[in-house]
């Protein structure tokens, strides 16, 4: 099965105070740069990166990177938008593929064998989307049988894919991510992260870059 996988990297961050999100650090790497990493190293086919307010500063981080970067000057219109530049990035050059994957930056926890483990729900269980659940909700990351993009690229505004998953639960893999709770929105969340780590290594504690 061939994957594209679209990493959201749009916005401004505007509760950050300023910092680029995108680029604080996490176990010495920025978080963009962690993300696409991981996405990589699926191997299941092409990367999208969707970038917008501070692009020249995040595209830096990615230029050695086999992945395809694309700019979305709509970002703050809302998130649907960034899904439906990726989605377009992808379509123009890989109309192949079997489906998509939607992943975020502010999820530091995200690893391979959760994305490995995803893929292995949807071949058991051949339903038409997997998706992450943690507290009281589904979402990101979350995968797309290519028969939903079409639905996917109907969105508008702030509808992102939890809208999509909520409307077709019954076509709708879970799995269990209660890490994907750590989505690092604002300085508040960087702080309860940083606190919530101080016994793992220097290493694994986030700062700015």
């Amino acid at each position: 099965m061939t994957i594209g996988t679209i990493i959201l990297a749009a916005g401004d961050a505007s509760r950050m105070g300023g910092e680029v999100k995108q680029l604080l650090v996490y176990k010495e790497q920025t978080l963009i740069r962690r993300t696409v990493e991981t996405a990589m190293a699926l191997q299941r086919g092409p990367v999208v990166v969707v970038l917008g307010a501070n692009r020249d500063r995040i595209a830096g981080e990615l230029t050695d990177l086999p992945v395809t970067l694309i700019d979305n000057p709509a970002w703050p219109t809302g998130q649907a938008s960034s899904l439906k530049t990726g989605l377009a990035a992808l379509y123009l050059t890989h109309k192949d593929i079997d489906a998509v994957l939607v992943l975020h930056v502010d999820q530091p926890m995200v690893s391979l064998g959760l994305l490995l483990y995803m893929v292995e729900v949807n071949d058991d269980q051949g339903k038409g989307i997997v998706a992450c659940r943690y507290d009281t909700q589904l979402s990101v990351p979350a995968l797309f049988d290519r028969t939903y993009i079409d639905e996917l690229l109907q969105l508008k505004g702030d509808k992102g894919v939890k809208w999509v998953i909520g409307r077709h639960r019954d076509d709708c893999s879970e799995v269990p991510f209660e890490a994907g709770a750590v989505d690092l929105d604002s300085r508040r969340d960087v702080e309860q992260f940083r606190q919530a780590y101080l016994a793992a290594s220097s290493g694994e504690l986030l700062s700015d870059e």
